[in-house]
């Protein structure tokens, strides 16, 4: 006996063929080191100044130096990441308008478990732990395991 179930169906013969309508580019690409909080001006009351990071966007911006999700980050997105960590110290600064903004450029790097999942991203230390992990043995089998059959 093969496997179970019926046999699979002629290809030629499927109603749908789930192929991707454009395939797939694949793209060398050379993943390169995060840059640091670069320092500028900005306007303020006609005057320059120069531009502080607030401590909470500095962790951030380290957290994402750590993160495994950042291992293959290339300089373009680096340069999206580093704009939006300006919107990041000014939300952190109080200006609460740009929040969907910058919540919507954080989703694209797979910052949240629910965007990770989107993404289709998983870490494997978590399949890892899974695996690891001991196993429970079923509650009617730890029930009756000390029982034995009476003549």
């Amino acid at each position: 006996m093969a496997g179970r179930g019926p046999a699979p169906k002629d290809p030629s013969r499927r109603a749908r063929t789930n192929k991707d309508p454009v395939p797939l580019r694949v793209i060398a690409a050379e993943p390169v080191p995060q840059p640091e909080l670069p320092d500028f001006e900005i306007e303020v009351d006609d005057e320059l100044v120069e531009f502080v990071w607030p401590q909470r966007t500095r962790e951030w911006w380290r957290m994402w130096a750590e993160s495994p999700l950042s291992a293959e980050f290339t300089s373009t997105d680096w340069s999206e990441l580093l704009d939006t960590a300006v919107l990041h110290a000014r939300f952190w600064r109080g200006d609460h308008k740009i929040a969907a903004e910058l919540r919507l450029r954080v989703a694209k790097f797979g910052a949240t478990p629910e965007d990770r999942a989107r993404l289709r991203i998983t870490f494997a230390q978590a399949d890892e732990a899974e695996d690891k992990a001991p196993r429970r043995e079923s509650s009617a089998s730890s029930r009756y395991a000390g029982l034995r059959l009476a003549d």
